[in-house]
């Protein structure tokens, strides 16, 4: 069974990358902005969704980068296989979510979500000169980081 995700690489004017800290089912991942391709949907109008979703923000989708060309279990549910699918995005208004500047700086909000449903983000930017594949915690992620510094 597959599991396709679509992820957004945002990249700023001060060439910052936006990164999303979450705390999902007891653990701490830094990744980059998307989700799960829903029936019916294509990868770009699920990027858009995700984006509109989780930071209700409009989203130009670019060109693609990337997608997962090796076999990668998914790290919740050992009978499907993950594939990643990545595009670049730019935002179509200003960034109205709260961006924090250190990981898993999650706000009260954000810890009420966590005690409703196990789960918890929040967004920031990370600078370039600090960005590598270190920064991210999916091995997918980690491919993508290092494509996109080259």
């Amino acid at each position: 069974m597959f599991n396709i995700r679509v992820y957004g690489i945002l990249q700023n004017e001060r060439k910052q990358i936006l990164v999303s800290d979450e705390y999902i089912r007891g653990n701490f991942y830094t990744k980059f902005c998307g989700g799960g391709l829903e029936k019916g949907e294509g990868t770009i109008d699920c990027l858009k969704r995700e984006f509109l979703e989780e930071m209700n923000l409009r989203i130009e989708v670019g060109q693609h980068i990337y997608t997962t060309d090796f076999y990668q279990q998914s790290a919740f549910n050992p009978a499907q296989q993950i594939l990643s699918i990545y595009y670049w995005v730019q935002p179509l208004e200003p960034i109205r979510v709260p961006l924090k500047t250190k990981p898993f700086d999650f706000d009260e909000a954000q810890l009420q979500q966590h005690a409703k449903n196990g789960q918890a983000e929040s967004f920031r930017f990370v600078e370039w000169e600090y960005f590598s594949s270190e920064v991210v915690t999916l091995p997918i992620d980690k491919i993508v980081a290092d494509l996109i510094k080259k």
